[in-house]
């Protein structure tokens, strides 16, 4: 069977910019806007998805063909439309009745100063986006159509990042839409948060959600040859700070073998079945010598998805956020609040699993250890240890409420964190907004689950417009939020999915 190593890379996609008219203007007109519409994807370049400029469309037909071009295009993931003139809305029902694919409308003109001296009509007939947009806007609304709106000129700073955002929500929501995800055993017993509708997830997002037994993992992971491991562990040797007793002829070396051998089993069956998530239980683990730990830290490093206890809505988060942040320093990784320093005005959370942290929340080389672990009943495991970078970071939880799923996403800071020398994991500690208290208070009030992907390489901005494209509800705990406010935000939101749904 073909191994496929799974892309992170955003370099493969592209996004096309298309400019509203119509031919009221003669040909004369219709020219200058070909010209400045080209002027405006010039104000686009370099961002981390190319953005292709396409003719001037003129007519339904033209709009609808497009849609529909775009739609079978994988690699086009997203739209960006720009009405130069005045393009009557009705010509564009068909086509943004079809497409399939996220849009951003810019709402942008091709100067940024008015030569207020010169201005004559046909100045005004050639330049009129003001109202232009005005009317696709409207079209829009009508239809109900998913979009990120943006306003200004493209040489504007913030007019280029907010198209970087969604640019990467839409490269993360093409990696849900062909997600294959594996689940090595199920769901950690009596645990209700990493329960789901793994219909419903493939409907809603597009993954596929299925498992498969641990003991075929197990025969991927005995088919690894000596020659492989030798090469893996000389990987590790020059990657980590590894522990002498893991080092060749150290007491413990077996346990690094062991461990090699569990991350080329499981990166060979990810490759073969095209999957780009995965879960794993401590409570279905077969014939695996260890739980796997080091080999999940460091394919969620590679840009892989996971979620621990089988919770695959988590591993979801992952895969999307390490896409979303292709190319951006920080990473993404599995996280679980732990535990709380509850000392007055600098109350702080720590966060961490049994191993399951991934090391591209640090800069720092991590530590390769080995220490027991007093579940799973199987040989003591093999991880990296550290502490993520301080900084700013997000945490984004996905639980299933019955009619839908809700993301609840708070922003919070990575600090500085003592000294932890009888904690031998991957972990975090962070300082959520707006403080503590609110923030606890909100996450229960949202029923957010306790596995999260903290990722701090993304912001909340480009999370708000995946929500959009994915037309899933997300709650946002920040520097603004109060917990009334946010309580009614729950129950305004309560009432919008049911009606939205139809009966």
């Amino acid at each position: 069977m073909t191994r496929t190593p799974l892309s992170t890379s955003l370099d493969s996609y592209e996004v096309w910019f298309v400019t509203g008219s119509q031919n009221l203007y003669g040909e004369e007109t219709l020219r200058q806007v070909a010209e400045q519409s080209q002027q405006v994807v010039a104000g686009l370049e370099s961002l981390p998805v190319n953005v292709v400029w396409k003719p001037v469309l003129k007519d339904s037909d033209s709009i609808r063909k497009l849609a529909l071009e775009v739609n079978a295009r994988d690699d086009v993931i997203g739209v960006i439309a720009w009405m130069h003139t005045f393009s009557p809305a009705k010509m564009w029902i068909a086509g943004l009745d079809a497409l399939q694919k996220p849009l951003l409308h810019l709402h942008t003109q091709a100067n940024v100063e008015l030569p207020w001296a010169d201005i004559d009509f046909d100045f005004m007939n050639l330049n009129q986006a003001a109202h232009g947009d005005r009317e696709f806007g409207y079209i829009q609304t009508r239809l109900g159509v998913a979009r990120k709106t943006v306003v200004g000129h493209v040489s504007n700073p913030s007019v280029r990042q907010q198209v970087e955002d969604w640019q990467r929500a839409a490269a993360g929501w093409t990696a849900a839409r062909t997600l294959k995800l594996a689940r090595f055993g199920d769901n950690m017993r009596y645990v209700a948060v990493t329960e789901g509708d793994k219909t419903e997830a493939e409907l809603r997002f597009g993954v596929q959600v299925n498992t498969w037994g641990v003991n075929e993992l197990v025969e991927a992971v005995d088919a690894a040859s000596d020659a492989e491991i030798d090469a893996l562990v000389a990987v590790y040797l020059e990657s980590y700070d590894v522990v002498p007793e893991l080092l060749p002829g150290g007491e413990r070396h077996q346990s690094l073998r062991d461990g090699a051998a569990i991350e080329l089993g499981l990166r060979s069956f990810l490759e073969e079945g095209g999957f780009g998530a995965f879960t794993t239980s401590f409570e279905d683990l077969g014939a695996l010598k260890q739980l796997p730990g080091l080999a999940v830290q460091r394919l969620m490093a590679d840009g892989y998805g996971f979620g621990a206890e089988g919770d695959w809505k988590t591993a979801i988060l992952v895969r999307v956020a390490n896409v979303m942040g292709a190319g951006l320093p920080g990473g993404a990784s599995l996280m679980e609040d732990y535990t709380y320093d509850l000392v007055p005005g600098s109350e702080r959370i720590l966060g961490a699993h049994m191993l399951e942290v991934s090391p591209s929340l640090t800069t720092a080389k991590p530590r390769l250890e080995v220490h027991a672990l007093g579940i799973g009943g199987k040989d003591d495991p093999v991880r990296l240890v550290f502490t993520a970078d301080p900084g700013p970071a997000l945490v984004v939880a996905m639980s299933d409420m019955r009619d839908r799923f809700r993301l609840v996403a708070n922003v919070v800071e990575n600090v500085d964190a003592p000294d932890l020398p009888k904690l031998p994991v991957g972990r975090a500690v962070w300082e959520p907004a707006p403080d503590f208290a609110t923030s606890a208070a909100c996450w229960l009030a949202a029923g957010a689950a306790h596995h999260t992907v903290m990722t701090t390489a993304v912001g909340i901005d480009v999370f708000r417009d995946f929500a959009e494209i994915a037309k899933t509800e997300l709650v946002v705990i920040d520097e603004d939020t109060t917990v009334r406010g946010f309580q009614r935000e729950l129950r305004w939101n309560q009432a919008y999915y049911r009606l939205a749904q139809g009966l």
